[in-house]
């Protein structure tokens, strides 16, 4: 039996726009985080250098600093209270030389403070050649 005889039944629809707005939404979220995170990677090349060893002879001075804060000059190990008394330390080092160069030997784990204390006592006891060693790279 039909009761309904005469009701009208309506089709349901879908409505597409709400949709074809949280699409779109999504679409420009997804496209702004994209070129968002190309900028936030920073993908550096450091140039890579060989060089033959320095045929002059000039006075080093090598000065070492452990992960642990152990300063040593020449290999001999040395403490280090202040910059003044670490550049008198140096200049004993130089042994009267003139303008002596001096390589600083850094652990990869030791931390700025204590190659900018090295650097601090070198410019104290007027020794303006500063350099660091390095590993070389394996071809």
């Amino acid at each position: 039996m039909n009761f309904q005889r005469g009701k009208y039944r309506e089709e349901p629809e879908i409505n597409l726009i709400p949709m074809i707005d949280v699409l779109l939404v999504i679409l420009i979220f997804l496209m702004t985080t994209t070129t968002f995170s190309k900028l936030s990677e920073l993908q550096i090349n450091l140039p890579q250098a060989q060089a033959d060893k320095s045929s002059d002879k000039t006075a080093t001075i090598t000065v070492g600093v452990d992960r642990a804060g152990h300063y040593a000059i020449n290999n001999t190990p040395t403490e280090f209270q202040t910059a003044e008394r670490f550049s008198v330390e140096l200049r004993k080092a130089a042994g009267g030389k003139a303008e002596p160069t001096v390589v600083i030997n850094a652990d990869a784990d030791a931390t700025h403070q204590s190659v900018i204390r090295i650097m601090e006592a070198a410019r104290l006891a007027g020794f303006n050649r500063i350099t660091f060693a390095t590993q070389g790279i394996e071809p």
